[in-house]
């Protein structure tokens, strides 16, 4: 097997196995499936250009995690983000919901806290990561990333109270 071949090889399993979490994570942070997608798809990109080694699999998954977030924050400083369609088009791809007018809610929800809380929040809820991986993942201390989540919770509950008002 060819040194391409192995390369390939590898960017096809790492596709395989985060596309998805990644995908979901990005649309969590920009809004819009074809931002997330683009996102997603600068990410694998990366990925294939560099010559990043990584030490375990909670490594590489830390690595495509934390370099989504980072390109989703350069979207934003860039003001990249273009008005597209809701986020009710990622229905499917959520794990355990059957209800898809209380994901489309979610993820409206979501859009309305600001973009820091609405990564700790992905990662943790949607995504089920831990406080200490998240705190690995966004390169903040753990209490950071409790914080954030906590703040998050309120900025999601105010959120959800003034719109049933």
């Amino acid at each position: 097997m060819s040194l391409s071949e192995s390369r390939r090889d590898a960017l096809s399993a790492a596709y395989d196995s985060y596309s998805d979490m990644l995908f979901r994570v990005a649309l969590a942070q920009l809004g819009n499936a074809e931002d997330a997608m683009d996102a997603v798809h600068d990410v694998f990109l990366k990925y294939h250009d560099s010559k990043v080694s990584f030490n375990d699999p909670e490594h590489e998954r830390a690595w495509f995690i934390r370099a989504t977030v980072n390109r989703c924050h350069d979207i934003f400083r860039h003001k990249a983000v273009r008005n597209h369609l809701t986020l009710e088009d990622a229905e499917h791809l959520t794990a355990d919901s059957s209800d898809g007018d209380s994901v489309a809610q979610l993820y409206r929800a979501l859009e309305q806290i600001p973009e820091k809380y609405r990564a700790a929040v992905t990662l943790h809820y949607l995504e089920g990561f831990s406080v200490e991986e998240i705190s690995d993942m966004l390169k903040i201390s753990a209490s950071g990333v409790k914080m954030r989540l906590a703040r998050g919770r309120d900025a999601l509950r105010n959120y959800i109270e003034k719109e049933e008002n």
